[in-house]
């Protein structure tokens, strides 16, 4: 057992000191490509302002004759493009008990670790796994003179990983954040659905029959027209690891939505997140980069009301009515979160620092 002050120490000679604070940069796309794509890979630079997070991907969707030239591809993208004060540059590496990792970790640490941003941690099954990169991560920070220490996102896959989210949020100062990954937990845990995040019809809570419609020995209709209500299949699992994040002073993200043309279903399961507590959510095709953008900003009208709030309760003390609403210690919380996130967005967005501004 490591004692508390000896947890923010290298853990390797002439690596950097751990953080003691998370970064709170804005993140509210993780967009992925694949390095070895050409085409994709010839896009990046142009998405460098447009997404908050590119994201390299080195795992699953990336086959294993391409693995090799997916690392050597965001090796090249790495030291070539300029990616500014504002995106950063994120990878997924291969999981943890593939052949392909430790290269993955080796090659971009010593080669460009000055430019990863994190590292994302695929099937994160408990704080060994985490501890495990940590280690390594710290080993070759200091073989590659890297300066600053790169951080470490896990990704919710398994039931193993859901049961121990709490210790995996702690388990390193490197901790940047936790992604649900809905598709492989979904197969973890033998649910019984084939989508990529996002709800099922089948999950759903029906209206009681309608009364008055009872036959002559008062037997309901039971088969007569009732109104259907879909459910969300991730509430829980959102919520514990939204829990968990906060707990441990880490970002918790929503995963992929694979429906790529479903655009009104993908903002509502974003917004969904974004309401419990996600910062961010993953992008998987252009399209959904505006939606994230759109739904992990707090709208202009949430920002003025708490503008309002604020000016009536500088202190956070006491109780105002507003708009025939009482407004007290606890929504004056709320309200500087809203405050802060609009703050931290402005800073790196023109366009929504001027509508925020005109609020």
């Amino acid at each position: 057992m490591r004692s508390a002050k000896d947890f923010f120490a290298p853990l390797a000679v002439g690596a950097p000191a751990p953080v003691r604070e998370v970064p709170a940069r804005p993140s509210r796309m993780i967009h992925f490509f694949d390095p070895s794509n050409e085409k994709m890979a010839a896009k990046v630079p142009s998405m460098v302002g447009v997404s908050d997070v590119l994201l390299g991907n080195l795992e699953d969707a990336v086959v294993a004759d391409k693995k090799e030239a997916a690392r050597a591809g965001l090796v090249k993208i790495a030291r070539e493009v300029d990616f500014g004060e504002h995106t950063q540059l994120w990878t997924r590496v291969n999981a943890l008990d593939s052949p392909w990792v430790l290269d993955d970790l080796t090659t971009l640490v010593t080669e460009v670790g000055d430019k990863i941003d994190v590292v994302m941690v695929p099937k994160v099954q408990g704080p060994e796994d985490i501890h495990y990169v940590d280690r390594i991560l710290a080993q070759l920070e200091a073989k590659g003179g890297v300066k600053r220490p790169i951080m470490v996102h896990a990704i919710l896959e398994t039931a193993r990983g859901v049961a121990n989210v709490e210790a995996i949020a702690g388990a390193s100062p490197r901790m940047q954040g936790i992604s649900l990954g809905p598709a492989d937990l979904a197969a973890d845990r033998r649910m019984k659905t084939t989508r990529v995040g996002g709800g099922h019809p089948g999950y759903l809570v029906r209206q009681d029959p309608t009364k008055g419609n009872e036959d002559a020995a008062g037997t309901p209709d039971y088969f007569g027209e009732r109104t259907v209500f879909q459910q969300d299949l991730w509430h829980y699992t959102i919520s514990r690891m939204v829990d968990a994040c906060a707990m441990h002073g880490i970002f918790p993200f929503y995963g992929p939505f694979g429906d790529i043309k479903d655009v009104v279903a993908c903002e509502d399961q974003f917004r969904n997140a974004f309401l419990l507590g996600c910062v961010g959510a993953w992008s998987l095709h252009p399209v959904q980069i505006d939606i994230a953008k759109k739904v992990f900003s707090p709208s202009v009208e949430d920002v003025a009301h708490a503008r309002r709030v604020k000016e009536a309760m500088p202190d956070g003390a006491g109780a105002v009515m507003i708009d025939g609403k009482m407004e007290d210690d606890a929504s004056y919380k709320q309200c500087m979160v809203i405050l802060e996130l609009a703050e931290r967005l402005s800073a790196n967005d023109p366009e929504l620092a001027k509508l925020y501004a005109e609020a």
